[in-house]
């Protein structure tokens, strides 16, 4: 499975695990609500789709009532398929969520776990934005010393360009030394969860997944989800 496939099932089941939607909805939270997926070739969904079926990790129901599903019959409009994790998915999204690995740390995933950091334990949250800054610093070190060789021989417009670069990723690592810092001081306090106005209530104001009642604490905020085009979503 390529990183890119990865990306995508990891981000199908976490959202597939907040509530069964059809597959127009799917690719309007993937685009609107993950924006690593601004960019994502729609072709690639339903593939993707079919093959977590065929794994048994998700189920295609019908999106009609009875009455509708014979509307539909009478009229030739294909059935929307809506599709619903299993139990199967679902543990395979625990398994997912738990992964602390390099691939959790590179640009395209990071972004897309940390959206579902609501869902996260808070182990799992401080190893991934830990990889994440450790890889950071390593690249700014790489673009500091590249900008010390290459200074005299670049324009300025290439020079500002370079510049831009390295102040992107600066502000990144303060970020996430700052998310770190939240996530240890809501660690310390004995286990409780941080109430509204004490550091580490919530880290950021990031795209979270909003926690659910039992699951771990953690940054959150209501991504909300896209209202369906009924006329797009059919079988493929």
């Amino acid at each position: 499975m390529s990183r890119r496939s990865g990306v995508l099932e990891f981000a199908v089941l976490g959202l597939l695990r907040e509530a069964p939607m059809h597959g127009y909805e799917l690719r309007k939270r993937l685009n609107t609500s993950l924006g690593v997926f601004r960019a994502f070739s729609y072709g690639s969904l339903y593939p993707c789709l079919k093959t977590l079926v065929r794994q048994g990790w998700l189920t295609e129901e019908s999106g009609y009532g009875p009455e509708e599903a014979v509307a539909a019959t009478l009229t030739g409009r294909r059935a929307r398929i809506v599709y619903r994790l299993t139990a199967e998915g679902k543990e395979r999204f625990e398994e997912l969520l738990a992964q602390t690995g390099p691939d959790a740390w590179e640009d395209e995933h990071f972004g897309v776990r940390f959206a579902f950091f609501g869902q996260t334990s808070r182990d799992v949250r401080m190893r991934v934005l830990e990889g994440r800054r450790s890889r950071l610093e390593e690249r700014l070190d790489r673009m500091r010393a590249s900008l010390a060789r290459t200074r005299e021989k670049l324009d300025d417009y290439t020079l500002e360009l370079q510049r831009h670069g390295m102040e992107s990723v600066e502000r990144e690592v303060r970020w996430l030394n700052e998310l770190i810092e939240s996530e240890r001081e809501g660690r310390d306090r004995r286990g409780r969860r941080p109430t509204s106005g004490e550091p580490g209530a919530r880290a950021t104001s990031g795209p979270a997944v909003p926690s659910s009642p039992g699951e771990p604490d953690g940054p959150s905020r209501d991504r909300g989800a896209v209202g369906p085009d009924p006329s797009e979503d059919t079988t493929t």
